[in-house]
């Protein structure tokens, strides 16, 4: 009998907003996506090294009313157009709001164990990149590296990441380099 975190893959776990693409509050207009530079380059990186690029994303603006899930999905739709799509494997969202009890809300680790039971991912092989504490405490809950990005809310936040990067390129740059 195995267990599904022997079989070895590995991921690299981004937040969205913030941490991919600009900080824009409650983002629900396609037209406001604007993915940071060097990106793209940076997730093609990710997977010729063999990782799986997953994005894990708190969509509370869903819960508050203010966009639809069909604009996130429209959100996301651009997100993964200006990325590449091929470089993304999956892409999680909680819509539950702040004070809400949640399974899946960061810094809650329901979408990354989703994730890992999905594609038989090693936590202990794989790193979760973000703006904000809730990425870094989701992370270190499943024992994956964790790195803070300065992007977004990333300078504002206090914690204690396994590393810090300029973006979320400056992220892929140290993953790689391990």
């Amino acid at each position: 009998m195995t267990s599904h975190h022997v079989s070895g893959r590995k991921a690299v776990f981004f937040d969205r907003d913030g941490t991919l693409m600009e900080e824009v509050h409650y983002c629900g207009d396609p037209a406001k996506v604007k993915v940071f530079p060097r990106v793209p380059e940076a997730l093609r990186a990710l997977k010729q090294a063999g990782f799986l690029n997953i994005i894990v994303s708190n969509q509370a603006g869903i819960g508050r009313g203010l966009f639809t899930e069909g604009q996130y999905h429209a959100v996301q739709r651009e997100v993964l157009r200006q990325i590449g799509e091929e470089l993304i494997d999956a892409s999680y969202f909680c819509p539950d709001m702040p004070g809400v009890p949640s399974l899946r809300r960061k810094p809650e680790p329901g979408m990354l164990l989703e994730a890992l039971a999905e594609f038989g991912v090693d936590p202990s092989a794989s790193y979760m990149v973000g703006d904000k504490t809730v990425d870094i405490e989701c992370g270190r809950r499943v024992g994956a590296a964790t790195i803070l990005v300065l992007t977004g809310y990333g300078r504002e936040q206090i914690c204690v990441p396994d590393f810090t990067a300029v973006d979320a390129a400056g992220a892929a740059d140290w993953i790689l380099r391990r």
